[in-house]
């Protein structure tokens, strides 16, 4: 599957790409319990790196079942 983020560009809440995962309190939540994509933590601001996005979403890839 391609990437679904840009690999060279950081991301900050509020930029639309970021709803693909999630509204900005799913994403402080996911914060939160340390269970979201990799993230900085500057000062207030917080950035995300497509890499980190684009590695967090295919480990969460589910593969369905061939059995049905």
């Amino acid at each position: 599957m391609p990437n679904l983020f840009e690999n060279n560009r950081n991301y900050v809440l509020g930029d639309p790409e970021l709803d693909i995962l999630g509204d900005r309190q799913k994403l402080a939540q996911w914060r939160h319990k340390g269970t979201g994509p990799a993230y900085y933590k500057l000062g207030r601001k917080v950035l995300y790196r497509g890499s980190d996005l684009n590695a967090w979403v295919e480990a969460h890839r589910v593969q369905p079942s061939a059995k049905g």
